[in-house]
């Protein structure tokens, strides 16, 4: 069904900025002066500007991006060093606040694409491999160094064992090397490697392909079921599939697009 016009939600905070720009919802992390480099405060304003695109009507398809030259170098230095004086609690807290983002972005109902213009990097590089697509450019590096520092990639590992497998998991996560952009797309980790000049206008392509080619509610069920299907034995994932699938035939979106493909009717939604 074509998207209802209403006015958009902007909203902009000390770290993120959030705005629409025809269907397309452009979160932008703005701490380029820190390498957008994650603290609470930014993790929290995320959150928040990814709940307000979840909510928003005019905003089928998410765009996460950020302003400087580079896209996100991991925790914060300072952040870090005022980590060392928490104890289990206050750490367990924190890390669950993280872990809520990342979960936030995985589940939400809209397709979420990562533009990277520069180096994403522990935290930067989890960000952008836990969205659905990823776009950069040759010149950025990718990989999680945690390990190099006496701290462990936990939280993003749930998530990039899915997108990547273990082989190659084992390899980003041990070693903690940095990879090039061509190494992060052939395992897996970006889609595309686009020359930096043409980044902006490829992502907004596919976002707009994405918007005008499909039904919002058909790619939102199918992103919920790739997400639940992983966690089901074989003869439950089946029926489950068996089950959305009938439930799919009835929608409004399904009985529309059968109906204009039976007539050799162009469909815009």
């Amino acid at each position: 069904m074509t998207d209802t016009t209403q006015p958009s939600i902007t909203q902009t905070m000390d770290f993120v900025h959030y705005e629409v720009k025809e269907r397309v919802g452009y979160i932008t992390l703005t701490r380029s002066e820190k390498r957008n480099a994650l603290n609470a405060e930014m993790v929290t304003e995320l959150k928040r500007a990814f709940a307000a695109a979840e909510d928003d009507e005019t905003c089928k398809v998410i765009v996460l991006r950020a302003e400087g030259k580079v896209f996100c170098a991991g925790a914060d230095l300072e952040y870090l060093q005022r980590l060392q004086q928490y104890d289990y609690h206050d750490n367990l807290a924190d890390s669950t606040h993280l872990m809520e983002l990342f979960r936030l972005i995985y589940t939400l109902k809209k397709v979420v694409i990562a533009q990277v213009h520069g180096h994403a990097i522990a935290g930067g590089c989890g960000l952008a491999a836990i969205c659905d697509f990823a776009f950069t450019v040759p010149e950025a590096k990718f990989g999680y160094t945690e390990v190099k520092i006496g701290f462990i990639p936990a939280i993003v590992k749930v998530f990039l064992l899915r997108k990547i497998g273990e082989a190659r998991a084992k390899q980003l996560l041990l070693t903690g090397d940095l990879i090039s952009a061509e190494e992060a797309q052939a395992y897996g980790l970006v889609n595309y490697v686009v020359p930096a000049e043409e980044l902006e206008s490829k992502v907004f392509g596919f976002a707009q392909k994405l918007c005008k080619e499909n039904s919002r509610q058909s790619m939102e069920v199918t992103k919920e079921m790739i997400a639940r299907v992983q966690e089901m034995s074989l003869e439950d994932g089946l029926q489950y599939a068996a089950e959305m699938n009938a439930v799919a035939r009835g929608s409004e979106d399904c009985q529309r697009g059968i109906d204009a493909f039976l007539n050799k009717q162009a469909l815009t939604w």
